[in-house]
This record gives C-alpha cells, sequence and structure tokens, in this order.
C-alpha cells in the first residue's frame, strides 16, 4: 500500500502528452523532468525533485532510439537516487514485430534484445499494452515482474460508441486471429481471418477473406498499422467479397512514411486507434482515443493506490 503523495510520475520526452492525461486520470501531478542537450550533442536530464523513497513511475514509448535510451536512461536514473520502485510501462514497444531471427540469416532479434536493455537497468516492474508478441515478457532472468496489459475493453467502447452496425471483425492474418475472436466475443459479433503471406520486410500478399463479410460493415483489426500495405490489401479483398464498408482499428497507429495519404485513398473510410504511438492526431482520417484510462487503473491495482 502506498499514496498518491508517494508516488512521483515522469515520461520520457516522446510520451509526455499521453502522460499528462495520465496524470490527470490519477488526480496527481506530472513531473516534468529537466533536459539540456550540449553543443556535442550530448542530453544532460535531472529529476527536478528528489525521487529518494518515493514509487517512480516512468511512462516510456520506444518509437525511436533516442526514445528507448531516453527511458533507460530515466531507469537508471532511479535507482542511481534511491528511488523506492522504479515501475515502467512502455505502452509501444519498438522492435516488438522483431522477436525472432531467421536460422542462417545472423539477424539482431532487436526485439528481445532491446528488451533485455531495458530490464538490465533493474526495473522493479514493467508493463506493456497490447504487445505484437508476448516473447519478450520473458527476456530477464525472471527478477522483474512483467505484465501485459491488453485493450480489449477500450477497444470494445470505442467500437460500440463509433456510430458502426451490422460488422464483422476481420484479422489480417491468421496469426492475430485468436484476439479478433475475443474482441468478436464481447462485441457479440462475426469475425473471420484472412490469408495473409509475407515476403519481404515490409511486403505481404493477402489472398482472400470468406464471404461472411458480404453486405456487411467489416472493421479489420490489427495490433499496429505500420506502412498500411495489408489492411489496404485486406479491405480490397473484403470489398470483392461483398463488404459494404470497411474501417481499420489498430492499438499503434505507427503509420510510417506516406501510409496515411496511401490509406486515405485506399478502400478504407476511416482508422480507429490509441495514442500509445507519440504524435498521432489531428486529422480527422484517424479516430484517436485515449490509452490513459486504461494505464491509470492498471496503476492503481499495481502500487495499491
Amino acid at each position: 500500500m502506498t499514496t498518491k503523495e508517494n508516488v512521483i510520475l515522469v515520461a520520457n520526452s516522446v510520451s509526455t502528452p499521453l502522460a499528462l492525461k495520465l496524470a490527470e486520470r490519477l488526480w496527481m501531478p506530472f513531473t516534468e523532468m529537466e533536459r539540456k542537450q550540449f553543443a556535442d550533442g550530448e542530453r544532460f536530464h535531472a529529476f527536478p525533485e528528489s525521487v529518494a523513497g518515493k514509487d517512480l513511475i516512468i511512462l516510456g514509448s520506444t518509437p525511436d532510439d533516442s526514445s528507448h535510451q531516453e527511458l533507460i536512461d530515466l531507469i537508471a536514473g532511479g535507482r542511481y537516487w534511491n528511488a523506492a520502485s522504479v515501475n515502467v510501462i512502455i505502452p509501444y514497444l519498438g522492435y516488438s514485430t522483431m522477436e525472432r531471427a531467421k536460422p542462417g540469416t545472423f539477424e539482431l532479434p532487436k526485439g528481445i534484445t532491446r528488451t533485455r536493455q531495458i530490464f538490465r537497468a533493474r526495473p522493479s516492474f514493467v508493463a506493456f499494452v497490447d504487445l505484437h508478441s508476448e516473447a519478450v515478457l520473458h527476456a530477464h532472468a525472471g527478477e522483474i515482474r512483467t505484465r501485459h496489459v491488453w485493450s480489449d475493453d477500450l477497444v470494445v467502447e470505442k467500437i460500440k460508441k463509433s456510430g458502426l452496425t451490422d460488422y464483422v471483425l476481420v484479422s489480417p492474418d491468421y496469426g492475430f486471429s485468436k484476439r479478433v475472436a475475443r474482441l468478436a466475443s464481447l462485441l457479440n459479433c462475426p469475425h473471420t481471418a484472412a490469408d495473409k503471406d509475407r515476403y519481404d520486410t515490409d511486403k505481404t500478399i493477402v489472398g482472400q477473406v470468406s464471404n461472411v463479410v458480404k453486405g456487411k460493415t467489416v472493421i479489420i483489426c490489427d495490433d499496429m498499422i505500420r506502412t498500411g500495405g495489408s489492411i489496404i490489401q485486406t479491405a480490397e479483398r473484403c470489398l470483392e467479397a461483398g463488404a459494404t464498408e470497411v474501417v481499420a482499428h489498430a492499438t499503434h497507429l505507427v503509420l510510417a512514411g506516406d501510409s496515411i495519404a496511401k490509406l486515405k485513398k485506399g478502400p478504407i473510410s476511416r482508422v480507429i486507434g490509441s495514442d500509445t504511438y507519440p504524435g498521432r492526431g489531428g486529422d480527422p482520417f484517424l479516430d484517436v482515443y485515449s490509452i490513459a484510462p486504461l494505464l491509470a487503473d492498471m496503476i492503481e491495482e499495481h502500487l495499491c493506490i
């Protein structure tokens, strides 16, 4: 049991907007780190107050190398200045699709190696949201508590309030179909999966979709939209199979490069997703909801506040 007065909430730079929403939901202040950059590119960080004996919460998505390193620095800093506990929440984990190395390629499975770097900074607890693969949860020696936070309840609430009716959920591949089946059971609607094959790093071929989509509004559900290629192909197959409208949903709206422009030109009427990936919003094509309520409930349960 702890009190909110004993909790300090900080974030890496890219996660500050989400951290402000989280602080509001928790009815507690957000503590902005002191940051400077020297002429040679080195970066200065300082806690603006003592964290000794406090339960430190660090919110940190890792969409790029700089954000990943800053998160590790904040964890190490919390340990250095004797925080009672260092509790890390990673809304979006970068490199999460690279959790395995193909035999003979000698590639680096950075989903695992990068998560190990986070664990080796010795946090007390690490929570992840809607992981691409749960393999990263086990990339430590067993001394760190981990938690995989599923956003199912938020997704269901968002879809119910979306104004969409007579819909069917579609997974863009069989690998994500269990999650889609779980969402469909909560929404009491039908579901199916597309037939997808990957033939290069960012290239896929979507073959066919069941005719269960005929005459229905389709909601394609995935954990992330990175380039939009497979989502667009899945949408095209759904329309060919008789769907009347196609909407996409993903927790993590990565939307790299010109993917938003490609999606707007394609068959998808809108994209629904959360704010786990920094900088998404402000575009009417993107219907973005906040993950903050889910994180607030998890923190209150974890720290018993």
